[in-house]
């Protein structure tokens, strides 16, 4: 059997980073993670390919050497996933899909997929491939409960150029103790976290480290302190693991604001190699927290927690959303301040949306508010806010665009500095790729930019030089990533 497995390409957004490829000389920011486990589960004697359509191009060869096309996609690459069906129907090429794309609206993809593989693969795969051996596979799998990892194979790298990536992906656990009215997570993989065991993670970063990659690694789990005994115990052995191997990794992950609250977790993943988290902030705007059910980010204060998480080693990445119910116009100039008070210097804000399966999306439903379904874009409204559209639209595109002006993301660069402190083992030099990254930077922030661009990119660089000398890198990296959210602001 020769499967062929597509990856649609995602369209230019935050999450991309396709302005920062060219600085570093990669194609694509991740890989498909969820289809190269998958390959690992189908049976050893098939022969597999896999064709990432933000690294390559789909060959009208590759088609004609399937006899199965599989596809797993975010919404976000909706796009990209009807332009692949089309393809592989003009082919003839059954297809058979999984991922969240399918599992969010599975009724929009019955007509143009054979099979759909709903839930979590390690539930709903197996059954599917039964049938396939005995020539009789039905059009849907599902399941209701939520496998635990533990069965979960070693990624297929070997079907992928592992040098075309900036970051590579491995997953630790899956499902979030939370339950926030807008996300989609829990409807997905349950509030339960079901961490893999330690020794099964390690095996997978040896995997990795075997493959030849030296570099950051994203850990993608939904919230990776959801289960913090869990996770002190993984945090040891990965420790150990990267003081025998010496530190090849760097580790950014997705947490809760909770993190801010456990010194010994936070220790513990300095430690084990961690200099990034991202964590969903939202706003400042407590009613809004909880009409979400961010409880969690409620009564805290949340500026103090960041510069914690900072002086600790740990970059924080921020989600903010707009376009609360309890939101007013006055928001937008609430949100900028909160910004750069906190010197989050990659923060990613976005209008609310309504996602399908999500609690925010029954109310809206149940209070005819929806407007058509979610594109998994964060700068789209797919429903009717109690602030005024036009305000609301012109108020994010303000505070977006203003936040990503050449003086402000100076100043949240400043701002991170004065707090940051690099762990000792991130002082052992640049790599060759990073210095190729900071040249190429020089040459176009430094030599072509213009105007105030021009003119922040060296007072960030001298300042850095003079003042915060062990935070050279991170600095440098902060510009390269500042060209890229400034011109998606001035897309929005």
């Amino acid at each position: 059997m020769n499967i062929l497995l597509i990856y649609p390409r995602y369209p230019v957004t935050f999450w991309s980073f396709q302005h920062v490829l060219k600085y570093v000389s990669k194609k694509a920011a991740f890989p498909p993670l969820g289809l190269l486990t998958v390959a690992a589960m189908l049976p050893e004697d098939w022969n597999c390919r896999l064709v990432d359509l933000n690294v390559q191009a789909l060959k009208d060869k590759d088609l004609m050497w399937a006899d199965y096309v599989m596809i797993s996609a975010m919404l976000i690459q909706r796009e990209s996933i009807h332009a692949v069906l089309k393809e592989c129907r003009s082919f003839g090429k059954k297809v058979v899909a999984g991922g969240p794309f399918v599992n969010s609206m599975p009724e929009e993809y019955a007509y143009g997929i054979d099979h759909l593989i709903l839930n979590e693969a390690e539930s709903t795969l197996k059954p599917f491939l039964e049938d396939l051996r005995k020539g009789q596979p039905k059009k849907i799998y599902s399941a209701s409960e939520f496998p635990e990892l533990v069965q979960t194979p070693i990624p297929r790298w070997d079907l992928i150029d592992i040098r075309n990536y900036v970051t590579l992906s491995i997953q630790y656990s899956r499902g979030c103790p939370y339950d926030c009215e807008f996300c989609d997570i829990t409807s997905l993989y349950g509030r339960r976290p079901r961490p893999k065991r330690a020794e099964q993670f390690i095996r997978e970063l040896q995997a990795i480290y075997d493959r030849g990659w030296r570099g950051t690694i994203f850990i993608v789990d939904d919230n990776f302190i959801g289960n913090r005994k869990e996770v002190r115990q993984l945090l040891r052995e990965v420790i150990s693991w990267m003081r025998i191997h010496d530190y090849p990794f760097g580790f950014v992950t997705e947490t809760s604001i909770h993190l801010a609250d456990d010194d010994e977790t936070i220790h513990l993943m300095t430690e084990a190699g961690f200099d990034s988290v991202f964590i969903g902030l939202e706003t400042p705007n407590e009613e809004s927290l909880l009409e979400c059910s961010k409880n969690h980010n409620c009564r805290r204060d949340m500026v103090a927690a960041i510069k914690k998480l900072q002086s600790a080693g740990l970059q924080v990445l921020g989600g903010y959303i707009v376009g609360f119910d309890h939101d007013d116009e006055t928001i937008f100039s609430k949100q900028i301040k909160f910004i750069q008070e906190t010197g989050v210097v990659a923060a990613m804000v976005g209008l609310l949306n309504a996602l399908p399966g999500t609690r925010l999306w029954q109310r809206l439903k149940k209070e005819n508010r929806l407007e058509g379904n979610a594109s998994g874009s964060n700068t789209e409204l797919n429903f009717i806010p109690k602030m005024d559209r036009e305000k609301l639209i012109e108020g994010y595109r303000m505070l977006v665009r203003t936040i990503y002006t050449p003086r402000n993301l100076y100043q949240r660069i400043c701002n991170f500095l004065d707090h940051y402190k690099p762990h000792p083992y991130k002082r052992k030099g640049m790599s060759t790729a990073y210095k190729i990254a900071f040249l190429k930077s020089l040459f176009y922030n430094g030599v072509l930019g213009s105007g105030p661009s021009q003119w922040y990119y060296w007072k960030t660089l001298i300042k850095t030089v003079l003042q915060y000398p062990d935070s050279f890198p991170e600095a440098m990296a902060l510009t390269i990533f500042g060209d890229h959210f400034r011109k998606i602001a001035r897309g929005i």
